[in-house]
C-alpha cells in the first residue's frame, strides 16, 4: 500500500486542478511561458488574483519561474503537469 504521506501529496496536487482560474493558467502555460502581466491580460483578470493563484501553483511545484531583468516568467514545472492537464481535459470533454 502506498504511504499515507505520498497519498496526501497527491491529494494536494489534484486540488490544484479543481479551480477554474488555476486551470486557465495551466492551460495558458501549456502554450509557452508568460509573465504575470501577460497572464492577466490573456485571462482578463487582476494581477492580485493571478499572483495569488501562481503562488499556490509554485508552492506545489506545478509552475516554475525564470527571472529576466525585472520580469518573472512562469512556465509549467515539467511534462507531468502538462500530461495530467491534457489527460483530464480530454477525458472531461469526450464524455
Amino acid at each position: 500500500m502506498r504511504e499515507r504521506k505520498q497519498l496526501h501529496e497527491t491529494v494536494k496536487l489534484f486540488k490544484i486542478f479543481s479551480d477554474e482560474t488555476r486551470l486557465r493558467i495551466i492551460a495558458l502555460l501549456t502554450e509557452d511561458e508568460f509573465c504575470v502581466r501577460d497572464i492577466c491580460e490573456a485571462l482578463e483578470m487582476s494581477q492580485s488574483s493571478i499572483s495569488h493563484q501562481l503562488k499556490m501553483l509554485r508552492d506545489l511545484n506545478v509552475v516554475k519561474t525564470r527571472r529576466d531583468g525585472k520580469n518573472i516568467f512562469y512556465s509549467l514545472q515539467d511534462v507531468h503537469v502538462r500530461e495530467i492537464f491534457e489527460i483530464g481535459f480530454a477525458h472531461a470533454n469526450e464524455c
